[in-house]
């Protein structure tokens, strides 16, 4: 019960913190792309967490802790708070405003890349189940190089990604892609430190590097 209510609370905030950054600078809660936002990324999300309580409620116990213990980390984590949050007040001023003008195909095509990223996110879970929010390796953590990451060292991070590039052009908002743009470089910093952890402290994870060669997209990158 102390988990469930923990996941409980963690979702309701989450909905309430992203619900008034776009809806209070939006002016208005008749903004339609952004009810079509909070259905296409809190629903999966509710759907998922129910699933992982049900299944295996210590990987949901392990996705909740967020607290960064890595300095690097605390400071990647405090830049992506404030990309998201002005990110999102942009998005809700360019639609009381009308700065710019989404076609609808794109925020259609924008929801289907969130859905795509959010299967990456569930499979990734489901193929590594010591993955954390916060970069530490546990005692008893084995090496995934199967999968997904047969083919990327950190296919969270693409899905991750997906999910949130897609955000700005669902809300409408082509000011708030260009902000949003800044967060893969955030992630990328948060990359290079967890894989010096990794190598340090996960058996095997240099030779999964010679291994699996790509760090973040198929044979790009």
């Amino acid at each position: 019960m102390k988990l469930a209510l923990n996941a409980l609370l963690k979702f309701i905030f989450g909905v309430l913190f992203v619900g008034l950054f776009i809806f209070i600078p939006a002016g208005t809660i008749k903004f339609f792309n952004g009810w079509i936002f909070m259905c296409v990324l809190f629903i999966p999300l509710l759907i998922l967490g129910i699933y992982l309580f049900i299944k295996n409620p210590q990987l949901l116990e392990r996705r909740l802790n967020n607290k960064e213990k890595v300095g690097t980390q605390k400071i990647v984590v405090l830049i992506s708070a404030l990309l998201f949050i002005v990110g999102f007040v942009v998005c809700g001023f360019d639609y009381k405003y009308n700065w710019t003008n989404i076609p609808n195909y794109v925020v259609i095509i924008s929801c289907i890349v969130l859905m795509v990223g959010y299967l990456l996110y569930a499979e990734v879970l489901r193929e590594n189940e010591y993955l954390l929010r916060t970069i530490e390796v546990e005692k008893e953590q084995k090496l995934i190089d199967t999968g997904l990451y047969g083919l990327v060292r950190h296919p969270m991070y693409l899905s991750v990604i997906l999910i949130f590039l897609s955000i700005p052009l669902i809300l409408g908002s082509l000011y708030g892609f260009y902000i949003f743009l800044i967060f893969p470089l955030v992630l990328i910093i948060r990359l290079h430190n967890e894989e010096k952890i990794l190598v340090k402290d996960l058996k095997g994870y240099s030779k999964y590097k010679l291994k699996v060669k790509y760090k973040l997209i198929p044979y790009i990158w």
